[in-house]
């Protein structure tokens, strides 16, 4: 029985070269910029400080800076202002302010640009130009200018900087924030590397003969033996790495093009929640009782995940297979890049074994745990939230594992 997540508009079925469309109801949009009651003015006036005084990229260009996230998370699972200034103090010790590029940026030169992460301030102060002058500040008016136009568009590279600029994207639609968006423009600026080709160049993709889900394609890559002298440790420049040599590439784009979104087995938006439901375990099942082992690395494709999950009813139709067929591309570089530990469904309790415990435990762990001021942390908790309420949890799935997560977490591997 077709459901309401797995309806496809008659239009895209009929009429010939329509785009693919995934159809999702849209997240609840959190207006804090016009909303006067204390706790989303507080959320207002620290997105804005962050925005005025801290880079998006800190620590030799490193690092990016997730205060945005983290204040946006822990605001939408109950923060009180108090604990929203004091995520702020804590969050901004690590940060820095914002540095000169070496030069400024316009119309005719800013591509030149891209991929170079000391244009940070230079691309906001670009984007911000363009709020200003070309779109009366109404943000979304820049995003689909400068993100989803050309014959090579920035969208096709947000899971550069493991995602960071499409997890920032996912927010500023969110939270309607045209702080929070030119900041992701930024990063989608900074962090744009090679990862576009494989969407923007048409010979990277080849049709599938059968068709597999997420989840089993995984467990195949994790017995697959092709990859197992390609890395000793775990690392993310083993990113690069791996789509540099001509012959590990080949190996992930096969395992890229096996999942088939498109299929007729089921619908786009059906093959959607399986990607969200593996991208669940990649983070979870991968860690065995007492190991406490979450990867960092991981939980990025969880979180990832969940941005695309917010940006499909937003984002024009043309770009919903490819922004998902981005998030598979991260999901098996980090998968590979962490050395394919093994994914076993039996590290997460049964829903007979919770004890209980409901969202509002795992809420409150996130608020009032040890790592409540630990972004990925918050986040995580977050996206498995969201994935429930996006397609249900009948048999408590989505929340076993937010429960096991919670309350095994020690910290990142």
């Amino acid at each position: 029985m077709a459901s309401f997540f797995s309806y496809i508009p008659l239009v895209n079925r009929l009429v010939r070269g329509a785009p693919t469309a995934i159809d999702l109801p849209p997240v609840e949009i959190h207006n804090v910029e016009a909303d006067p009651d204390k706790r989303p003015r507080t959320l207002k006036h620290l997105l804005k400080a962050n925005h005025v005084n801290h880079s998006i990229l800190y620590h030799n260009l490193e690092f990016d800076n997730h205060m945005a996230h983290i204040l946006c998370s822990s605001y939408l699972l109950g923060a009180e202002s108090q604990h929203l200034y004091h995520i702020f103090e804590v969050e901004a010790k690590t940060l820095e302010p914002w540095k000169d590029s070496p030069a400024e940026m316009g119309e005719e030169d800013w591509r030149d640009f891209l991929g170079d992460k000391r244009y940070q301030r230079a691309f906001v102060d670009f984007f911000e130009d363009a709020l200003a002058m070309k779109h009366a500040y109404k943000w979304k008016g820049v995003v689909e200018e400068y993100m989803f136009s050309g014959d090579e568009p920035l969208v096709n590279g947000l899971v550069g900087g493991l995602g960071h600029p499409l997890i920032h994207l996912g927010y500023a639609y969110e939270f309607d924030s045209r702080e929070i968006a030119t900041e992701a423009l930024g990063l989608a600026s900074t962090q744009y590397n090679y990862l576009h080709r494989y969407l923007d160049d048409p010979t990277y993709t080849v049709k599938p003969t059968t068709s597999s889900t997420p989840l089993d394609l995984l467990n195949k890559l994790s017995n697959d033996t092709r990859f197992d002298s390609l890395f000793k440790t775990p690392a993310f420049s083993n990113i690069d790495a791996l789509f540099h040599s001509k012959e590990s590439e080949a190996l992930v784009l096969e395992y890229w093009n096996a999942w088939d979104i498109t299929s007729s087995a089921c619908s786009p938006a059906e093959q959607f929640q399986l990607s969200q439901e593996a991208a669940v375990q990649l983070l979870v099942a991968t860690v065995a009782p007492g190991t406490h082992s979450y990867n960092f690395f991981l939980v990025h494709v969880l979180t990832t995940s969940h941005a695309v999950r917010v940006l499909l009813p937003f984002i024009p139709a043309k770009f919903h297979v490819s922004i998902v067929r981005q998030w598979w591309l991260l999901a098996l570089a980090a998968y590979i890049a962490v050395l394919r530990p093994k994914i076993d469904v039996d590290y997460v309790p049964g829903e007979g074994e919770l004890k209980g415990k409901g969202w509002k435990y795992v809420e409150h762990k996130a608020l009032t745990g040890e790592w409540a001021t630990d972004a990925h942390y918050v986040k995580a908790i977050r996206a498995m939230r969201e994935a429930a309420r996006t397609w249900g949890d009948v048999h408590e799935k989505y929340l076993a594992a937010a429960v096991r997560f919670s309350d095994d977490f020690e910290g990142w591997f």
